[in-house]
């Protein structure tokens, strides 16, 4: 369930993508000194727009530099780091081991299980560090697969478990804005379990794999009532973003949250045409 927070380049000022992509490669640079290499594989610009979005509310010091990394190996390049880039890598280094967890649980891939293995050292670190936080999201994880092992329909549950776990990576502390920062992540978090839902049913109807969506995929108007239930989503998500008193980069944070976000249902959306245009024909021949 990672990559649908992303921004929209095209809409973006050149000076507005370096500040993105410094805070990126910061993220990055977070990962290897508190997790190593193994940290920086699963490297997501869904927890880059949780390390701008806390920079952007909290304005901690921040420290600028330059550096070159594997990927730009003969040029340096800008970096932004401070605690929430280290806050955004942990959870981005604890939630990428849950799902590992999920993906051996429900496909049996060895490749996850290997990974996840590999990042069990840091996983127990970061529960200790986190204590009632990393138990919180522990018991949401456990609650989401019990769900998905029942094929549960009820759509709103289901990603509302999803929603409460993305709504504690999104409230670093218990503060004046933690229950705005909580409702927000708890309506990005659906938004973005039911896009990811939508993007994979025909490949788990296919796989026979669950999905909350299986029971309204014949209905007449399901594109739509998607579409809608999304729009829904994030326009909840939007409001409570705007009650933030966020001055620093808050054009980057509405392009990817009034842009971005809708850049990817796009692309989903063509992909789900295409393969029926391509169906159709098929049937035609």
């Amino acid at each position: 369930m990672f990559g649908y927070i992303i921004i929209n380049k095209g809409d973006m000022k050149f000076k507005e993508y370096d500040i993105y992509h410094s805070y990126y490669c910061g993220l990055c640079q977070s990962l290897k000194e508190r997790h190593g290499i193994l940290g920086q594989i699963n490297l997501t610009y869904d927890m880059t727009f949780l390390a701008l979005l806390l920079s952007g509310l909290y304005e901690p010091e921040t420290k600028h530099s330059a550096v070159k990394c594997i990927a730009h190996p003969f040029a340096k390049h800008s970096v932004r780091q401070n605690t929430f880039t280290d806050y955004a890598a942990d959870m981005n280094v604890l939630f990428t081991y849950y799902k590992c967890v999920d993906d051996w649980q429900d496909d049996k891939k060895i490749t996850k299980l290997a990974y996840g293995n590999a990042l069990k050292k840091s996983y127990k670190k970061l529960c200790l560090l986190y204590g009632e936080k990393a138990k919180t999201i522990d018991a949401l994880m456990q609650k989401l697969y019990q769900a998905e092992q029942k094929n549960s329909a009820d759509i709103d549950y289901v990603s509302g478990l999803f929603g409460s776990i993305m709504a504690e990576l999104m409230t670093p502390k218990n503060d004046e804005w933690q229950e705005i920062l909580y409702n927000f992540g708890c309506y990005l978090g659906k938004y973005i379990y039911l896009l990811d839902a939508y993007e994979d049913i025909d490949d788990d109807i296919q796989k026979r794999r669950y999905n909350p969506l299986i029971q309204k995929y014949n209905t007449p108007d399901f594109d739509e009532e998607i579409k809608m239930i999304l729009t829904m989503m994030m326009s909840e998500c939007c409001k409570e973003f705007e009650k933030l008193p966020i001055i620093e980069n808050i054009e980057i944070l509405r392009n990817i949250l009034y842009s971005g976000v809708w850049y990817r249902y796009e692309a989903v959306r063509q992909k789900r045409e295409q393969k029926k245009s391509e169906g159709q024909d098929t049937k035609n021949a």
